[in-house]
C-alpha cells in the first residue's frame, strides 16, 4: 500500500517522487512536425499529462497503459493547467508492494450501506412485472458489476462504486418529485432510473483510465440498456407491453436530447423527471469535484472548465445558523 501526496496537493515547483498508473501513452505530432510521447498519468486524487519531447522510444516500447510507474520529476503547468515534468520513469519491483486498487478513485459513501438503500428500494416497488424484471436484471453477478462500476469516464461520478451511488442520489430526487406530483407513476419512474445507466456497465471497462469498451464505443450504454430491457422483459410471462415501451422511453431519452445521444426526447412525466434528475446528479456531483480539486492556493476560482463552458467561483460563506448542519440526506 502506498503512502505519498496526493498529486492534487501538490503545488507549481514541488518535487514529484511517486508511483502512478499509466492512463495514456501516444506517439504525437508538434506543429513543426517533430514527433513527442504524451503521457497521462495519475493517482487516486487526479490524473495529469505530460509531454517527453526527446529519447522516449524506450518508454513508449517498455510501458504501456495499467503500467506502475515510480516518477522522478516535478509539478509545472501550461496555460494553468497542471502537467508534470519528467525527469526518471520506472517500473515498480515486488518490494514496492503497490497494486491498481491504490489508484481508483473511491466513492467516500460507505458501499455496504448504499447496497442496502438499493436493494430496500427494490423491494419497495409495488408493481409486480416492474419488481421481477428489476430484480432479474440485478441478479448477483449483474449486482457485483454495478457496484464497482463508475458512472462516467471523467465527469461525474468517475470512481469505483460512482454509478451506484450516482443512482441512488436520482431515486431520491424522483422520490421526492413523485411525492409532490402525484400524477408521475413512481414504480416506473423508479425503474427507470435504476435502469438508466445500467448499460455503463458493458459500455466502461474498470481498468487504468475507466475506457470505454468495444460494445461501448459502437453500441453506447443507452443502447445496451434498452436491449437488456427488450431481452428481460420477453422472458416474463404477459410482461405488459405498454409497461415495457413506457420504461423503454424513459431509458432512451434519459439524456434529454438528440445532440446529446438520445435516441428520443422526453415525452412523458416520467421521462422528462428522470432527465432533469440525471441532469442534478450529475452537474452538482461534477461541480463539486472540480471545485475540489482545481482551486490552488489563495484564489476562489478555478481554471476554465471546458465541459461546463465556464470557470468556478467557491464562495466563501458561513452558516448563519450553525446550529442546523449541512447534512445529506443519506445522513
Amino acid at each position: 500500500m502506498i503512502n505519498q501526496i496526493d498529486l492534487n496537493a501538490l503545488q507549481k515547483g514541488d518535487s514529484v517522487d511517486h508511483f502512478l498508473i499509466l492512463k495514456k501513452i501516444e506517439i504525437r505530432k508538434a506543429k513543426n512536425g517533430k514527433d513527442y510521447l504524451s503521457l497521462e498519468l495519475g493517482d487516486r486524487s487526479m490524473n495529469v499529462n505530460s509531454n517527453i519531447w526527446d529519447n522516449f522510444e524506450s518508454i513508449n516500447k517498455n510501458y504501456k497503459v495499467g503500467d506502475i510507474v515510480k516518477i522522478i520529476g516535478t509539478m509545472d503547468d501550461y496555460q494553468g493547467v497542471p502537467q508534470l515534468k519528467i525527469a526518471q520513469i520506472k517500473p515498480v519491483s515486488e518490494n514496492d508492494d503497490v497494486n491498481a486498487s491504490d489508484f481508483f478513485m473511491k466513492s467516500k459513501r460507505d458501499i455496504e450501506l448504499m447496497k442496502k438503500e438499493f436493494n430496500d428500494r427494490i423491494e419497495n416497488i409495488s408493481n409486480v412485472s416492474l419488481k421481477t424484471l428489476i430484480k432479474n436484471i440485478f441478479n448477483e453477478v449483474n449486482f457485483e458489476k454495478f457496484i464497482n462500476s463508475p458512472a462516467g469516464k471523467s465527469w461525474h461520478h468517475a470512481y469505483v462504486h460512482g454509478l451506484i451511488e450516482h443512482t441512488l442520489e436520482i431515486i431520491k430526487i424522483c422520490d421526492l418529485m413523485a411525492d409532490i406530483h402525484p400524477e408521475i407513476n413512481r414504480d416506473l419512474l423508479i425503474s427507470g432510473a435504476m435502469m438508466h445507466d445500467f448499460g455503463k456497465t458493458e459500455e466502461l471497462s474498470v481498468d487504468a483510465s475507466f475506457s470505454y469498451t468495444d460494445k461501448g464505443k459502437l453500441v453506447g450504454h443507452i443502447v445496451i440498456a434498452a436491449m437488456i430491457i427488450n431481452d428481460e422483459t420477453g422472458k416474463i410471462k404477459n410482461f405488459p407491453e405498454e409497461l415495457k415501451n413506457n420504461l423503454l422511453h424513459i431509458v432512451l431519452s434519459h439524456q434529454g436530447k438528440l445532440e446529446f445521444a438520445s435516441p428520443v426526447i422526453p415525452k412523458t412525466l416520467e421521462a422528462i423527471t428522470l432527465y432533469q434528475a440525471d441532469e442534478l446528479s450529475a452537474k452538482v456531483n461534477a461541480y463539486k469535484n472540480a471545485l475540489g480539486s482545481e482551486i490552488k492556493g489563495d484564489s476562489n476560482w478555478t481554471r476554465f472548465i471546458a465541459l461546463a463552458g465556464t470557470d468556478l467561483y467557491r464562495a466563501d460563506l458561513d452558516n448563519e445558523n450553525n446550529d442546523l448542519p449541512n447534512k445529506s440526506l443519506f445522513d
